[in-house]
């Protein structure tokens, strides 16, 4: 495959044009063990050179320390790249090893000044709510945000883990650039309510987690065995016990076309996620983790594979016999809530 520029596409109707593949930059401070901080400076620099130009993170990851990280590379590339990050993510007053979920007007404007402050930028790309308070009508919190764009903090609006409902809900109130959902060969909830409302909205779909945290491109087995004890991956229970044992007999399929084709596991897994956009008319952007170079020229590579429709036809029972949930506790995502 050639090493040229991925292609770009328009986020939702009216947001930015980013490269076709972006980059969640997440496990560069937090959740997956010990990291390299040189690598992943570089892997940022890399990212940009293969055309990818979206970077995401939140003010939860770290506390606040990976926009940190990525603060001197914005800084260095402002006007090349696009920057998205979250909000609504609180630690517990009561129990500071636990999050709890705020849309509150106070908490939301708590957090653009402290991400624009550690991002070292006067305006926000694309600001997300990160998870959904049901306690407060989402009309209420898009609100807000609509305030920070005509404030000139923020210029597009994105939401995370939300419902069809909700996001038709929240269009009503401004514009929505894009949902962030988890969407991969093991995890397709999204695809019942949330997939076709986007596509009817002209919102765009950014798929995090798109290589199913690693296990699509058969770099563990079992997170009880194979991650450092920090990895959240252990807390996840499609990736422990006998449901990371059942779960790595999926991947038969994966390996089968990666062989025939040339690819890598994870190359097949990101071609079927981008593939998706065709298939539902609408423009689908995901953000694979990662803090290497290699990996990131790989990911970049797989924008320009295509699969046929019996390859497709072949991979699409995999999520159907997915064992465990992607979460311990659903209630926070849209498929605990559709």
């Amino acid at each position: 495959m050639s090493e040229s520029k991925i292609e770009k596409v328009q986020l939702g109707t009216h947001g930015p044009q980013v490269g076709v593949q972006g980059l969640g930059c997440m496990g560069m401070s937090f959740a997956y063990g010990p990291t390299d901080a040189d690598e992943a400076r570089a892997t940022l620099e890399r990212a940009l050179d293969l055309g990818v130009t979206f970077y995401d993170t939140a003010d939860a990851y770290a506390a606040g320390e990976n926009e940190k990280f990525l603060a001197p590379f914005v800084k260095a590339h402002r006007d090349e790249i696009v920057i998205a990050t979250k909000f609504a993510l609180a630690m517990d007053p009561n129990d500071p090893t636990k999050r709890i979920i705020r849309n509150d007007a106070a908490y939301i404007r708590e957090c653009i000044e402290g991400s624009l402050q550690r991002l070292g930028v006067d305006e926000i790309d694309l600001y997300y709510m990160h998870r959904r308070d049901v306690n407060i009508p989402i009309e209420d919190t898009v609100g807000v945000m609509a305030e920070l764009v005509r404030e000139g903090k923020v210029k597009h609006l994105g939401l995370s883990e939300v419902t069809g409902g909700e996001l038709r809900a929240a269009q009503a109130v401004h514009p929505i650039a894009a949902v962030q959902s988890e969407w991969s060969l093991f995890s397709r909830d999204i695809e019942a309510g949330v997939v076709p409302t986007a596509a009817e909205l002209g919102v765009a779909l950014v798929p995090y987690s798109p290589l199913g945290r690693g296990f699509l491109t058969g770099a563990f087995v079992s997170a009880d065995k194979d991650l450092s004890a920090d990895d959240f991956r252990r807390q996840q229970p499609r990736f422990t016990g006998d449901n990371a044992t059942a779960n790595a007999e999926l991947l038969a399929p994966v390996r089968k076309l990666a062989e025939a084709r040339d690819a890598t596991l994870g190359q097949i897994a990101l071609a079927w996620v981008q593939q998706q956009a065709q298939l539902h008319g609408l423009a689908v952007v995901p953000i694979p983790g990662t803090r290497k170079r290699t990996r990131v020229e790989e990911n970049a590579a797989a924008t320009r594979l295509t699969l046929t429709a019996d390859e497709l036809a072949l991979l699409d029972p995999i999520a159907g016999q997915v064992a465990g949930g992607r979460y311990a506790d659903m209630s926070f995502t849209s498929a605990g809530r559709e």
